[in-house]
């Protein structure tokens, strides 16, 4: 069984000055830390949605295969609807875990163990402490559409997966991950060079 991932990576970073994914990060950009983990985990393909300053980006990266989203300002979810569609095009994949360019401490084993069993049908989101939902989420196929539809503005695919919260299959990863995000200048500056 397949499974693809995607990488959200199209804001212009409005409070940080600048988009997340130019942030420096351990010897290069915080974009291509954020797609090697997907590959790290088995991940295949793995897609990254591009929108502010995206030749810039391109420019300085070897990113995997990259979708550029025009309608980036609108929000997330329109990255989220781009990267979907752009996936639907490739029959191999059954499922795909979505990641944030913003959380440098997720990791490897983090997107595994909520890939983990993935079909066509599945719906799961890692958990970290206090029951806190967040990413990566694995999204079955068969609600690749359903999704989509749902995304809109800054809401990716949180709206449907609360609609479909019974079948949403909950994965602690708080034991070897973090998904602390990178929103503020402060937060970006702590980061590792």
């Amino acid at each position: 069984m397949v499974t693809a991932g995607l990488l959200l990576a199209a804001g212009a970073g409005r409070r940080l000055g600048q988009p997340k994914a130019l942030l420096p990060y351990r010897g290069r950009l915080l974009v291509d830390h954020a797609a090697e983990i997907l590959t790290a985990a088995g991940c295949q393909p793995v897609l990254v949605v591009l929108g502010a300053q995206a030749d810039q980006i391109r420019a300085r990266t070897r990113l995997p295969d990259v979708v550029v989203n025009d309608d980036w300002a609108t929000g997330m979810g329109s990255s989220l609807r781009a990267g979907l569609a752009a996936l639907a095009s490739s029959p191999a994949a059954a499922a795909v875990v979505v990641t944030l360019v913003d959380q440098p401490h997720l990791t490897p084993e983090a997107v595994r163990r909520v890939a983990c069993d993935a079909t066509a049908e599945s719906l799961t989101m890692a958990t970290y402490r206090d029951g806190r939902r967040g990413h990566p989420v694995l999204l079955g196929r068969e609600h690749w559409a359903g999704v989509a539809g749902a995304a809109t503005g800054d809401r990716g695919a949180r709206d449907y997966l609360r609609a479909h919260a019974a079948a949403v299959r909950l994965v602690d990863c708080a034991d070897v991950a973090d998904d602390t995000d990178v929103d503020l200048p402060d937060e970006a500056a702590a980061l590792p060079r």
